[in-house]
């Protein structure tokens, strides 16, 4: 259960993560080779753990341009805890995520040697080319539905409220940049348990991420994500 946690918890940085070429979307350069690396931190700001990305294949298939990229996940004490391989795709100028490829291969398996079944659905997270403030966007959810020996857990992430906000420059360790703040409400439910919680999204064109904050519905602090490596 932890690793279907982590690989969720990578899949909510990851929304903010659309990738495709400079003439399917102005946000994100889809060059191979591209690398990304995010900082997360607590709500003091100690560094809690990162999460490297690197473009390793980009193919076009009719109108639509298809990207993968690897994703490894690694704890404060430098552990490497998973890594996997993500399918994305960018038709029209909106990026999708294929939810078949959201979890490791490897740990599919593993489950499946366990008895355990696994069915991951959901409502694709879009990211359109032409954001402006004011702007709202189209809710997304993921669920996870594990069943072992006819008993059942599921998990579902709902992201609603999406808008954007305004544009400001963000700094962080990569560099100064000018960006769409884009705010929303995720809910996460796992075996009868609910959290709320609020996020905020700086986006770059031509970048993408920089950094993320989440929030408790009282408005405290509870996290950050920040943008710390970028090469291409």
């Amino acid at each position: 259960m932890k690793k279907i946690l982590l690989c969720i918890s990578a899949y909510i940085l990851m929304t903010g993560i659309g990738f495709a070429q400079n003439t399917c979307s102005k946000f994100y350069p889809l060059e191979e080779g591209t690398t990304f690396q995010y900082t997360s931190s607590d709500k003091k700001g100690k560094p809690e753990g990162t999460v490297d990305y690197t473009i390793s294949e980009v193919l076009s298939k009719g109108s639509a341009t298809e990207a993968t990229f690897d994703l490894k996940y690694t704890d404060k004490k430098g552990k490497e805890l998973f890594d996997s391989n993500y399918k994305i795709t960018c038709e029209n100028g909106i990026v999708r995520i294929d939810y078949k490829s959201l979890f490791p291969t490897q740990m599919m398996q593993q489950y499946s040697e366990m008895d355990i079944e696994m069915d991951v659905t959901g409502t694709d997270i879009e990211l359109p080319n032409d954001l402006s403030v004011g702007q709202e966007l189209a809710d997304a959810n993921v669920s996870v539905e594990m069943s072992m020996g006819g008993i059942k857990m599921n998990t579902t992430v709902d992201q609603t409220d999406r808008k954007v906000e305004k544009k400001e420059s963000v700094t962080t360790p990569a560099g100064t940049y000018d960006c769409y703040l884009i705010t929303e409400t995720t809910t996460s439910k796992t075996m009868g348990a609910s959290f709320e919680l609020n996020s905020k999204l700086w986006l770059a064109e031509g970048v993408g991420m920089v950094r993320q904050e989440s929030y408790k519905k009282n408005g405290d602090l509870m996290s950050s994500t920040e943008l710390t490596k970028f090469s291409k």
